[in-house]
């Protein structure tokens, strides 16, 4: 598997602005223009312009560091900056399409967002162009949220040291994701940066999420699963009652309708998932004289 932190030649811990410094400096090396016909130098570029678009992007990033270089572009295109070769491919310099440069920076969408991949001040020397002007640079916080916050969302008061303001963390935010606030960067020539949260959500709930469901494992007696019986179970709602049918088995699946995550991120108001409970049966490790004759009782009765 690719090192994109190895490539670049930066810790696992570097922040944005030493990820940005340490491909600068590669591309400065390492671009085509100044090593014509080296193709060492030009792997070398190619391979940092692939690092550089998977850690300079926040999801993107998350995601690498998780699932490695597979899951870099889960949910949303990739940049692929070796298409066609350097000096050839669409736009004429291998697959980088300059139609997409604007002020000073490759705009791209990765997962909904905006990615900021500012090669304008990068490659200005090469191609004889002048400095422009730049916005202030993004400033990345980590907000952590409870599992209950997570799933119904919650709005949390920021303070980047000179001001403070209120974010609205939408519902059904998963752990690590990225979220962008436009314009509360640091400023700069072209206006301010932007503020990237990342969303952490605690751990110790009793629930995990599949996509709208929340899944959770039911600890049942013996006599309850054999004979069923109402039991009360928390929910992210409260607490409900719960019948449990009678000769429900080991691993079986009980639904709690509409208790689940909110559909509203797809626009569908109101409408929430469900709560699947996966049972597991406990068997007792000793038994009383009246037990163990009340089992010799079932057994006789072929139970």
């Amino acid at each position: 598997m690719k090192d994109y932190y190895k490539i670049l030649g930066v810790e696992k811990t570097a922040s944005q602005d030493d990820i940005k410094k340490a491909f600068r400096k590669l591309a400065h090396e390492h671009h085509p223009d100044k090593n014509k016909g080296n193709a060492d130098a030009e792997k070398k570029f190619k391979e940092a312009s692939e690092a550089y678009s998977t850690l300079s992007d926040v999801n993107k990033r998350v995601n690498y560091d998780r699932f490695g270089a597979a899951g870099a572009n889960m949910g949303g295109g990739g940049f692929n900056p070796g298409a066609g070769g350097f000096g050839g491919g669409q736009g004429g310099f291998g697959g980088f399409d300059f139609s997409q440069f604007q002020q000073g920076g490759f705009g791209g969408n990765f997962n909904g967002q905006h990615v900021e991949f500012d090669l304008g001040d990068i490659f200005g020397e090469f191609f004889g162009g002048g400095r422009r002007a730049r916005k202030g640079k993004n400033i990345t916080i980590d907000l952590q949220v409870t599992f209950k916050e997570s799933i119904f969302g919650v709005e949390r008061e920021i303070s980047t040291g000179k001001e403070k303001f209120s974010v609205k963390i939408p519902a059904g935010m998963e752990n690590g994701q990225g979220l962008r606030i436009s314009g509360r960067g640091e400023d700069g020539e072209a206006g301010r940066g932007d503020l990237i949260a990342r969303v952490w959500v605690e751990e110790g709930s009793i629930f995990r999420k599949e996509g709208f469901n929340l899944i959770m494992d039911l600890s049942l007696k013996l006599s309850t699963a054999l004979l069923g019986g109402a039991i009360e179970i928390d929910t992210l709602d409260g607490k409900i009652e719960l019948k449990v049918p009678q000769g429900t088995s080991h691993g079986e699946i009980l639904r709690i309708k509409g208790k689940g995550v909110p559909m509203t991120e797809r626009g569908i108001d109101g409408r929430r998932g469900d709560i699947l409970l996966v049972t597991h049966v406990e068997m007792p490790r000793k038994l009383s004289k009246t037990a163990q004759k009340a089992i010799e009782e079932l057994k006789k009765e072929g139970i």
